[in-house]
């Protein structure tokens, strides 16, 4: 079926269902931001394969909101499928929020599968509904409908994580979530985000793409776990090791039954931002709902000290690999045919020579000119173009190594570039060196240091539509919340916790110019800890990315003295610890692309 068969058949179901709108979201039963091809519905809905949006089908037509990271890429896809882009947060356009309280006739209808819409979503629709005296529909699964040859749930076995890279005992953390649950007076706490199980229990999977996740949903009490999910995973081993920490498996979908059971004398511990509202529904109104954050989440960002030092480790062998890419690509351009998708592959051979490489931990970004203007951009076969001895090219990657994760953004120059790209490129390296120099107090948040990568863009009147960086999971979600830099609270997203010692974060500025480029250049830091005095606590961040940033791209005379001694410094330590690592060709080259500038 093409797109517009696939809308026209939902919106037949919705007519003998009496809906009057019916909801898509991006979204499996976890709130995860990344999700499996089981539940990747609205891409099949829609055509749309950015990571991020939904989709709003009405009984005569159908919308896709999305955010400014995939505006290009979102209007070049639905072309052609009568999907109408709603472009989130630009002037004039709607919040869906709103779009739903207009278009929603008198005594309508709002659909959707309730597993897949989070609590604070599908209490919005249900008010709205309520408003115009209708009601929702978060029963029925749609799409499954209508869903040709769907793929099935994953059924990849798990594995355990041992304490040489956990870091931390699953007796230990145990401990330290029930502590937490004391403190709420809480009888139990129900976990349903697929990484704070996997952190919790020091178990990983393969269900998800891109992400050692296993999906499953957790019920701590005071002296045992309940673990809902697919039995067939588990090795002898893997159920033995379950027995002796108190951890009882259920079969995967018996979460739903278990919330049922809840009784009103018990106080059920939950987090609303990470429940789907299937789930919540299920719980009796009579129940004593404890709403509050999943401790989980601010003990999970904050890595141990084992982690700490693996997660080196990792970037050293990631800064091998791609310090070795870039080599290749600057003396292979131009003597044999690459495109962007062998480009990719070819990065991926260098990270698959690193020990303990487990496959990378997202979907690569590989952007030649024009393309890497969208900032999510995807290579196919359809797209994929030969890179040439100009312009600039692209590559947002990382890996999964079992010392951690990486997630890493590099830029270069293949030839000859414009002025306005050479200056875009200084602003992005400028950007991401002040940020990384940060010198702040404890208490400071995200949102509190943005502005020291944002300055050097304002000052010329430019910007990027993303925030700087995001927390980085350890073998979980390459973007682990709550963690972020971004210069203004955006909605839906109220946390912006204090940044912690051993946390990590990545410095990732951009620019996009439509048509033209796009630049961007992503480290990851780890905060540390600094001097403390009479005015508090001071912290700082360590570097944890060592890549060599394009020289052949900068424009020396835009940066001042300061600025191009922090690149200096970066690029001598980027060659104390990678080129040790290399062929002495491979060193050489090196030498030159992290020499001393000005």
């Amino acid at each position: 079926m093409t797109v517009r068969e696939r809308i026209e058949k939902l919106q037949e179901l919705m007519k003998k269902q009496d809906i009057q709108i019916y909801i898509v979201p991006t979204a499996d039963y976890h709130q995860s931001e990344y999700v499996g091809e089981h539940f990747k519905a609205r891409k099949y809905l829609t055509g749309f394969t950015g990571s991020a949006g939904t989709a709003v089908v009405l009984q005569d037509r159908a919308y896709l909101w999305t955010d400014g990271r995939y505006f290009i890429q979102a209007a070049q896809e639905l072309q052609g499928s009568g999907i109408i882009l709603q472009k989130a947060g630009e002037p004039d356009v709607p919040a869906m929020e709103a779009f739903l309280k207009q278009e929603l006739p008198e005594s309508g209808v709002i659909g959707f599968d309730g597993r897949t819409v989070g609590v604070a979503k599908g209490q919005e629709y249900a008010k709205i509904a309520s408003d115009k005296g209708g009601s929702v529909r978060y029963d029925l699964d749609l799409m499954d409908e209508i869903w040709e040859e769907r793929p099935a749930l994953s059924e990849k076995p798990a594995f355990l994580l041992d304490i040489r890279y956990a870091g931390e005992s699953v007796e230990h953390k145990l401990a330290r979530v029930r502590e937490a649950m004391e403190e709420q007076k809480a009888d139990v706490l129900v976990i349903t985000s697929l990484d704070d199980i996997g952190w919790l229990l020091n178990i990983r999977g393969n269900d998800v793409e891109y992400f050692p996740l296993l999906l499953s949903y957790a019920v701590v009490g005071k002296d045992g776990v309940e673990l809902y999910a697919d039995e067939r995973k588990f090795s002898d081993e893997m159920k033995a090791y379950f027995r002796e920490n108190h951890v009882t498996l259920y079969p995967y979908d018996g979460i739903y039954g278990r919330m049922k059971t809840f009784t009103k004398e018990q106080k059920v511990m939950l987090d609303p931002e990470q429940m789907n509202y299937a789930l919540f529904s299920n719980i009796s109104g009579e129940v004593q709902k404890i709403q509050a954050e999943n401790p989980i989440v601010l003990m999970k960002a904050v890595k141990n000290p084992v982690e700490a030092e693996n997660i080196r480790n990792a970037h050293i062998k990631d800064g091998i690999a791609h310090t070795k890419f870039m080599y290749w690509l600057k003396t292979n351009i131009g003597k044999e045919r690459i495109t962007e998708m062998t480009a990719s592959a070819k990065l991926e051979e260098f990270r698959g020579m690193q020990e303990h490489y487990m496959g990378s931990s997202f979907g690569p970004i590989s952007a030649y000119k024009e393309h890497a203007a969208c900032a999510h951009y995807s290579s196919t076969p359809e797209t994929d173009v030969e890179l040439k001895t100009e312009g600039l090219f692209l590559t947002d990657t990382g890996g999964h190594y079992w010392e951690g994760s990486t997630d890493i953004t590099r830029t270069v120059a293949l030839g000859e570039i414009t002025g306005e790209m050479r200056r875009h490129f200084t602003t992005v390296v400028c950007s991401m060196l002040h940020l990384a120099d940060a010198r702040f107090l404890h208490g400071c948040s995200g949102l509190t240091l943005d502005y020291a990568a944002r300055e050097p863009f304002w000052r010329q009147g430019l910007n990027y539509n993303h925030g700087t960086g995001h927390g980085v999971g350890y073998l979980g979600n390459i973007h682990e919340p709550p963690v972020n830099f971004h210069w203004k609270r955006v909605p839906g997203k109220s946390k912006y916790p204090a940044l912690e010692v051993r946390m990590v974060i990545t410095d990732e500025p951009g620019i996009y110019i439509e048509g033209s480029h796009g630049i961007r250049i992503e480290n990851e830091l780890m905060v540390a800890e600094g001097e403390k005095n009479e005015y508090g606590q001071f912290l700082h961040f360590e570097i944890l990315t060592y890549v060599p940033i394009d020289l052949d791209a900068i424009a020396l005379e835009l940066m001042t003295e300061q600025e191009k001694k922090l690149l200096n410094d970066y690029h001598q330590k980027v060659y104390e610890k990678i080129g040790p690592h290399l062929t002495e060709e491979e060193r050489c080259w090196l030498r030159e692309y992290t020499r001393a500038i000005g």
